[in-house]
């Protein structure tokens, strides 16, 4: 991911646990799931913590962006860990099945056989051992990922202690004592409270944090989505700002707003010349020249203010001939 290794001139750790701190807006989930398609694609292992999607709707994200994920789901390569349908009995799950067409209901097939659903997503002890037993089914040590979509709403689950003593035995167990990173996500300004507020308050216990907002300064009334590494133990980390944005395929986009702003207007700097330009030659072809107005005179039709020869008349000159 350009926008990330950029910031990164000397790669990433393995054993670290990186908190995805986001404003609304800046598509954190979309860079958690290029995250996972990029795994992937080296052929490493990958599970996902969804805390905010069932597994239909997990796997669409990808195919929204173009990345197809379903053979990898086939394969075992990808694990999903349910702590969404939870919410929905018995009764609310067969409604939610009913009301599926049928492509929904087809990713539904698809992902059922790569999840594992958690009954009580407020017991912080089912959620630690469902995602070892994912761990363990793909013997995921010094390889692969896991993506936690987000802790903001495990925060609305449990009580604070909980949810640090979560954070701390997942951080513990899965990036220290089997080298695999985890990235997890939290929105500022969610519900679980603003940028004091669990899981932004344990910046000091985690290893990395990336940063995502919105910033309107750089543009009029537009706002561009920003990326920043502000820490990552172990590792060099080069913490600018850089602006970016989403595309089918290729996943998070950087840029320059500068150099944009100034490209368009290069180019409509270029255009208005063109137009002044091809005004001024239609205007010129419109005005007759000097040889034009004599070329006209030789043809017989008598300038306006040619004078009439002495001793003839206008009249006389249009007479018929007699006879």
């Amino acid at each position: 991911m350009s926008a990330l290794d950029a910031s990164l001139p000397q790669g990433f750790p393995r054993n670290a646990f990186v908190l995805v701190s986001s404003e609304p807006g800046t598509r954190d989930r979309a860079l958690g799931a290029e995250l996972v398609w990029r795994s992937l694609e080296r052929g490493e292992p990958v599970v996902v913590v969804s805390f905010q999607e069932p597994p239909s709707a997990v796997v669409q994200q990808f195919l929204t962006l173009d990345w197809n994920v379903i053979p990898y789901l086939e394969r075992g390569m990808l694990r999903i860990v349910d702590c969404f349908t939870y919410r929905l009995d018995g009764q609310g799950r067969d409604r939610l099945f009913d009301r599926m067409d049928e492509w929904n209901a087809y990713l539904s097939d698809v992902a059922r056989e790569a999840t594992t659903t958690v009954r009580d997503p407020s017991d912080i002890g089912e959620i630690g051992n469902k995602l070892d037993n994912a761990l363990e089914a793909r013997e995921m040590v010094d390889e692969g990922i896991v993506v936690i979509d987000s802790l903001t709403e495990l925060g609305t689950l449990v009580q604070p202690v909980q949810a640090y003593d979560f954070v701390k035995d997942v951080r513990a167990d899965v990036c220290k004592g089997r080298f695999v990173p985890v990235f997890a996500g939290a929105t500022i300004g969610g519900g679980g409270g603003g940028g004091d507020a669990f899981p932004h308050d344990l910046t000091y216990v985690m290893d990395g944090l990336v940063e995502l907002r919105l910033n309107d300064d750089l543009v009029a009334d537009t706002l561009i989505k920003q990326v920043r590494i502000r820490k990552l133990n172990g590792a060099l980390v080069v913490p600018e700002w850089r602006a970016y944005e989403y595309t089918s395929r290729l996943g998070m986009v950087p840029f320059d707003p500068a150099e944009e702003m100034a490209d368009d207007g290069g180019e409509e700097g270029a255009a208005s010349d063109a137009d002044e330009a091809e005004a001024s030659a239609d205007g010129e072809e419109g005005a007759p020249e000097e040889g034009d107005r004599a070329d006209a005179g030789e043809d017989g039709d008598a300038a306006p203010d040619e004078p009439t020869p002495a001793g003839e008349s206008a009249t006389a000159d249009r007479s018929p001939p007699d006879g």
